[in-house]
C-alpha cells in the first residue's frame, strides 16, 4: 500500500518524504491504509535505489535539507501495476481476534467474569469510535481540496463509513448480549 501511495502522490507532482506524510496524515489515509510514517522514508529510499523515483532537487533551510522526489517512468509503469493489483486482491479483513474470542463464549468457561470481557468490549467499541471520527475529520478535509464530487472517493467514504459502522454495531450488540447475562 506504501508504495502505491507514495507512487501515486508523486505523480501528482514533486515532493518530499515529509510532504507526503503530512498530505497522508490530514486526510487520515495513512489510518486507513496502515502506512506508518517510517515506511514512507523507507520506500523512497528502496524506490530511488529501484529507479521507480529519483531525486529531483535537494532543498536547504538551515542546517536541514529535503530530498525532493519524482516519479520516473519505470515508477509510472510500477504505479500502474500496483494499482491493477489493489483492485484484484481480497480486501476483506475479518475482526479474527473478535470472531475467535466469541466463538470461545459458547464453551464451557466456568471461571470467566463476563464483567472482564464486557469492560473489554466497550472500550474497544469506545477506541473504534474515536478512530472513526478522526477518520471523518481526515475524509471530509480530503473532500474539501477535491475540485469537483468525485464517484471513486465518494464511494470510498461509503464503504470505510459502513465497515466501521457495521463492526461499532456489532460491538454494542455484545454489550447488550453479555449485560444481559451479568
Amino acid at each position: 500500500m506504501t508504495r502505491l501511495m507514495v507512487l501515486g502522490l508523486l505523480r501528482l507532482k514533486p515532493m518530499s518524504g515529509y510532504e507526503i506524510q503530512q498530505i497522508l496524515h490530514t486526510n487520515q489515509s495513512d489510518q486507513w491504509a496502515g502506512i506508518l510514517p517510517g515506511s514512507i522514508y523507507h520506500a523512497l529510499k528502496k524506490m530511488n535505489t529501484e529507479g521507480l523515483v529519483k531525486i529531483a532537487s535537494i532543498e536547504s533551510t538551515g542546517n536541514r535539507s529535503k530530498a525532493i522526489y519524482e516519479i520516473t517512468e519505470n515508477g509510472d509503469k510500477e504505479y500502474y501495476t500496483l494499482l491493477l493489483e489493489s483492485f484484484s486482491t481480497s480486501s476483506i479483513m475479518l475482526p479474527t481476534s473478535l470472531y475467535t474470542g466469541l466463538s470461545m463464549l459458547s464453551l464451557p468457561n466456568p471461571d470467566l467474569k463476563k464483567k472482564d470481557i464486557l469492560n473489554n468490549v466497550v472500550l474497544q467499541r469506545e477506541n473504534l469510535e474515536k478512530q472513526f471520527a478522526n477518520l471523518v475529520i481526515g475524509l471530509e478535509e480530503k473532500q474539501k481540496h477535491l475540485k469537483q464530487n468525485n464517484p471513486f472517493y465518494n464511494l470510498t467514504y461509503k464503504n470505510i463509513k459502513q465497515q466501521f459502522t457495521l463492526q461499532m454495531d456489532c460491538l454494542k450488540e455484545l454489550e447488550e448480549l453479555l449485560n444481559n447475562e451479568l
